[in-house]
């Protein structure tokens, strides 16, 4: 991937921004509680405190890592071309084979032999790892921000739960005091004597003064609990859209893990059918070879035979290991891709049409 130096560096940069936005919603979302504790209005705070924007960052981020991903599988899948023209002869070897077989053999051999797979393999895998990083990263920051606004909103939870209950002693005591206040109120208006008028009059004014300081601390108790709802409200959206970002890293990281697993395996796999082909012309020319040589020749061919009939039984045995391994391996990709392409089927489908600049 000539760009992908180009891409990871773009990445980086929407990774930093990304967390920059998540840092700075996070703070006010704090600011607005420490507002809160002193009783200013915290209106502004949790308005302002808007997902839209960490939201298109974050959607920006992921597809451009998604396509970075994408542009490794096609990688791997190159690996299958690359295998299949080692495992042939060129068009020269072609050639030379028909004055020379063994000189055409061993440039073939040669070509095997300096063959820079594994370094090829090695930059896959080191590319993959680049790109895990970078998501690890972003994880662990989702975390850590879900963590601290988990913990504020477990507080004020806790907070408004005393705020309500306060709010029903209030209106308890409120509704307690309305047949009081009817009795009294029927006491004057029937009573004749002056004096004990008065008294009865003085009795409805300080229990109108107790019922209008309860109507007062219901107010700015359901204006606390309603200040705090908004609180906790905003502060669940956040939880909501942290967790569904992690879940968003969770599938890249798998998919990457589960793919660098597999390019092992086909690596693996590739490997031992090219040794198996080599072993293949060796066997052939040794036949050759025994066909025409005396009796101490073929006895010592016998051994030779002998010693690769045992050593291709060991590897028959160890290929049914392998392959099931090489199974259940293939079986967590198919699983790991489904996750991928359902949540990212746009840019899957773009990838897969070519439909890039459109």
């Amino acid at each position: 991937m000539a760009n992908f130096e180009a891409q990871v560096r773009e990445s980086q940069e929407q990774v930093a921004q990304a967390q920059a936005k998540i840092s700075e919603l996070t703070g006010r979302i704090e600011a607005a509680r420490s507002k809160m504790k002193t009783g200013d209005d915290i209106s502004i705070d949790i308005e302002n405190a808007t997902l839209d924007d960490v939201h298109a960052h974050t959607d920006v981020m992921n597809a451009n890592i998604a396509e970075l991903i994408m542009g490794l599988d096609d990688v791997t899948a190159a690996f299958s071309k690359d295998f299949d023209e080692m495992r042939t002869k060129t068009g020269w070897e072609s050639v030379i084979g028909i004055f020379s077989r063994a000189k055409s053999d061993s440039m073939r051999q040669e070509r095997i032999r300096t063959a820079n797979i594994d370094d090829k393999l090695q930059d896959l895998i080191g590319k993959s790892d680049v790109i895990t990083k970078l998501l690890e990263n972003q994880l662990a920051v989702l975390n850590e921000q879900k963590t601290k606004v988990e913990a504020n909103l477990t507080e004020t939870l806790d907070e408004r739960e005393a705020a309500v209950a306060s709010l029903e002693t209030i209106r308890a005591d409120i509704q307690a005091m309305d047949p009081d206040i009817i009795t009294l109120e029927n006491k004057i208006s029937v009573e004749q004597d002056a004096s004990a008028r008065t008294q009865l009059e003085s009795e409805l004014a300080a229990m109108n003064n107790k019922y209008n300081e309860l109507v007062q601390q219901e107010q700015v108790k359901v204006a606390e609990s309603q200040t705090l709802e908004r609180y906790i409200e905003k502060g669940k959206t956040w939880v909501d859209s942290l967790q569904n970002q992690a879940a968003t890293q969770m599938v890249l990281i798998n998919k990457l893990q589960t793919d660098t697993k597999q390019r092992v395996v086909l690596y693996d796999a590739l490997t031992k059918s090219l040794k198996t082909a080599q072993q293949q012309d060796v066997a052939h020319r040794i036949n050759e070879i025994g066909v025409e040589t005396d009796k101490e020749a073929q006895t010592a061919m016998a051994a030779i035979g002998a010693a690769t009939n045992q050593k291709m039984a060991d590897m028959l045995e160890a290929h049914e290991g392998h392959m099931v391994f090489a199974r259940d391996v293939l079986e967590q990709k198919a699983k790991a891709d489904e996750r991928f392409a359902r949540r990212f089927a746009a840019i899957v489908e773009k990838h897969d049409s070519n439909a890039y600049g459109g």
